[in-house]
């Protein structure tokens, strides 16, 4: 896909010093968040460096004090550009995703066009990878992948004082910029296709619900809206977590479609989307004279499907390019603003009226 990685293995741990974060006087110290945290500066020196295991309670309170103080490490005197961007991301495991694989691919072309090569970073919860390449100054800015409110890479972010972009739905973080795609209109937008073309009962088929919990809460309001909407149009609708694996979906279907179910259902996991097409031919129903289909998926996965699936088109392509330009901006001395970018829906294939003796029962 063209994904440059510079560096798969990363060392030369750095400690930290007192460093005010910004300059000037006023600004806070690493003692300052010591202080209000109610631990020693080496505490916080190894919680922002990962060079000493630190207790989960511990952590979580000196991270929380980072957030709340905004404390950001400072960069000290200027020094030759590394040439490298971090991309840190969630473990992928063996799924070869298309949004994933679309945005790293047009991130990497954009990063080479401004002179940078791209540095994957993937953890279990992405903060010793971070602390890894912010401490040893692998990187000249950090893009965070799937970031969400209170994720715990962020004050990793805050204390390193390297330019950041987090991609996502991320809270109100000072100083770091950030590109949100705007979910709830996309929900509303699947609901409201379904409903126009005469469906009453739809069902939600939402991400797995053993996602890291700062991530499930930005995907929650897709379906938050979708089940908003269906109130408002007097649909009967329902949502629930369905995991990528064939046992899931088939278990999730068997419920939902017992006793006749829905006659639309939208798809929030593009990796169960095969999964939930191939399902529903073995049950017998067809797409989308049976069921009709939505899927949120990017253009690449919609375009494996036997049939063209109506779909909320991820923006991945889009988000790569601008999160590398917001990183690179901010070297250069732009402003960390925020980004939101829609996701667009495309009719397709998989949707059509809804089926006259369900829909009136």
């Amino acid at each position: 896909m063209g994904l440059e990685k510079v560096l798969t293995k990363m060392t030369n741990f750095r400690d930290v010093a007192d460093e005010p974060s910004g300059g000037g006087r006023g600004a806070v110290t690493i003692t300052d968040v010591a202080n209000a945290a109610g631990v020693s500066a080496s505490t916080v020196s190894y919680v922002i460096t990962g060079k000493r295991t630190i207790s989960p309670a511990t952590r979580r309170r000196v991270e929380e004090t980072i957030r709340a103080l905004g404390y950001r490490r400072r960069g000290g005197s200027p020094s030759p550009r590394a040439g490298v961007l971090a991309v840190a991301v969630p473990p992928l495991g063996d799924r070869q995703l298309g949004t994933e694989m679309e945005f790293f691919s047009a991130a990497a072309g954009a990063a080479r066009e401004l002179g940078f090569d791209l540095l994957l970073v993937t953890d279990d919860d992405g903060t010793s990878g971070l602390h890894r390449v912010t401490s040893a100054a692998l990187a000249d800015a950090v893009i965070v992948l799937d970031a969400g409110d209170e994720d715990p890479r962020v004050p990793v972010l805050l204390a390193s004082g390297r330019p950041a972009v987090l991609v996502g739905a991320p809270g109100q973080y000072r100083g770091l910029a950030s590109v949100t795609l705007d979910f709830a209109p996309a929900g509303r937008a699947c609901l409201t296709h379904l409903a126009d073309l005469g469906h009453r009962s739809v069902a939600h088929l939402g991400p797995s619900a053993t996602l890291p919990g700062h991530r499930l809460r930005y995907l929650q309001g897709f379906g938050e809206s979708f089940l908003t909407a269906a109130g408002e149009r007097g649909v009967k609708a329902v949502s629930r977590p369905c995991a990528p694996a064939a046992e899931d979906v088939a278990r999730c279907l068997d419920e939902l479609l017992a006793d006749g179910g829905p006659t639309g259902l939208v798809v929030h996991d593009e990796a169960a989307l095969p999964l939930v097409m191939g399902t529903l031919r073995h049950r017998g129903r067809q797409v989308p004279g049976d069921v009709s289909v939505v899927a949120v998926c990017s253009d690449t996965v919609a375009g494996q499907q036997r049939i063209r699936p109506t779909a909320v088109v991820m923006p991945a392509a889009e988000l790569g390019v601008l999160a590398v330009r917001r990183a690179v901006g901010q070297l250069d001395g732009e402003p960390a603003g925020p980004d939101t970018v829609a996701p667009a829906f495309v009719t397709g294939e998989s949707t059509a009226a809804a089926p006259a003796a369900l829909s009136e029962a």
